[in-house]
């Protein structure tokens, strides 16, 4: 499995601190918490996190 790369966090965060990072795999993302980045992280296909961010964008998690 690759390492994680580019972490990054949402603009929207800047003034929070329960925080979530995304960073890139080849073939999918890998998401962390910023206030315990040592604790690990989760990793997705391509297939999942496209499917994620669109069920976000459509609202349906509210």
């Amino acid at each position: 499995m690759t390492k994680p790369r580019d972490w990054r966090k949402s603009t929207r965060s800047t003034n929070t601190s329960n925080c979530v990072e995304v960073g890139r795999l080849t073939n999918g993302a890998a998401v962390r918490d910023t206030k315990n980045r040592t604790a690990g992280h989760l990793t997705t296909t391509q297939a999942q996190w496209t499917a994620f961010i669109a069920a976000l964008k459509t609202n349906r998690f509210e």
